[in-house]
C-alpha cells in the first residue's frame, strides 16, 4: 500500500462533505484474555477535512490512545483508520513513518525544545528535513513570536515555548495537527494564547486539528466535540458556531 503523499489532503479537490478520516470499529487491547485492558472499544466516526475537533474525557477514557492511532504512533487491535485512500491499520512500519513525517504534526503537553537552540533553530530542525516547509520565521510569526525568534527556550515563558513547539509542528505544512493537552501545564491566560495560535493555524491553513483536553470549556472553540468514556465514543456533537479562544472563560 503506498504511503500518503504530503499535501495530498490539501491539494486534491474534494467535495466538502468528504472526510479526511473514516474510522470504523476501532479497538485497542493491551494484553490477552481476562487480563486484557480495552483502551478503545468499537469507535466509529468520520473526521471532516479542515475541522477543529476537541476530545474530552477523564484519564484512561481512550483519548490519547485514539490520537496515537490516528497519528500513526500506535496500531489498532481491530478496525480501520482510513486517511484519504490509505488504511493506516494495513500500513507497514515504513509506510506509517512516512505518513507521520509527511502528513502529521504533533504537539504535546511538554514542549521538548532543545535548550541550546534558539526558537528559529528549533523550528529549523523540522524545516530542514521537510519537502515543502515554511520558513521558520514565517511559522513563528503565525504563532505571534516574530519578535522572539532568536531567543533560547530559557528566555521564553511556558506559553511561548509551547507556541514554538506549535510552530515547529506546522512548519512542514502538515495536513493534520494532533495536540495532546497542549495547555495542561499553563495558566488560563497563557493557555488562551496557545489556543489562539491553534485556532489561527486551523482557520488560515485549513489544517485539520484535534485537541485533547480535560477542560470542557475549550470545547466551545471546536467544530465538533468528541467525548470518550471507558474506551468508547460516548458522545459526538457539532457546535452551532465556534467561539474564539479569547471568548472562553475558565
Amino acid at each position: 500500500m503506498p504511503a500518503p503523499e504530503i499535501g495530498q489532503a490539501a491539494n486534491e479537490q474534494h467535495v466538502a462533505s468528504e472526510p479526511i478520516y473514516r474510522i470504523e470499529d476501532l479497538a485497542k487491547r493491551y494484553g490477552e484474555g481476562d487480563n486484557a485492558v480495552h483502551a478503545l472499544r468499537g469507535v466509529t466516526l468520520d473526521i471532516a477535512r479542515g475541522s477543529m475537533i476537541v476530545l474530552l474525557g477523564p484519564s484512561g477514557s481512550g483519548k490519547s490512545t485514539f490520537l496515537n492511532i490516528v497519528g500513526g504512533l500506535d496500531r489498532p487491535s481491530d478496525g480501520h483508520v482510513w486517511f484519504d485512500k490509505s488504511d493506516l491499520a494495513a500500513c507497514s512500519d515504513r509506510e506509517l513513518t512516512e505518513y507521520r513525517r509527511k502528513n502529521i504534526g504533533f504537539v504535546f503537553q511538554f514542549y521538548n525544545l532543545i535548550p541550546s537552540l534558539t526558537a528559529r533553530e528549533n523550528v529549523a530542525l523540522i524545516t530542514e528535513i521537510a519537502e515543502n516547509p515554511m520558513d521558520p520565521a514565517e511559522a513563528l510569526s503565525m504563532v505571534g513570536l516574530e519578535s522572539r525568534i532568536d531567543h533560547f527556550p530559557s528566555q521564553l515563558s511556558g506559553g511561548e515555548q509551547q507556541r514554538v513547539a506549535i510552530a515547529r509542528a506546522i512548519a512542514k505544512r502538515p495536513d493534520v495537527l494532533l495536540c495532546d493537552e497542549p495547555t495542561g501545564a499553563l495558566d488560563s491566560l497563557t493557555g488562551k494564547l496557545v489556543l489562539s495560535a491553534l485556532d489561527t493555524i486551523n482557520r488560515s491553513l485549513g489544517t485539520t486539528t484535534m485537541v485533547i483536553t480535560h477542560n470542557a470549556v475549550i470545547a466551545g472553540m471546536a467544530d465538533e466535540v468528541l467525548a470518550f468514556a471507558d474506551g468508547r465514543l460516548s458522545e459526538a456533537h457539532k457546535n452551532p458556531s465556534r467561539k474564539l479562544p479569547g471568548e472562553l472563560w475558565w
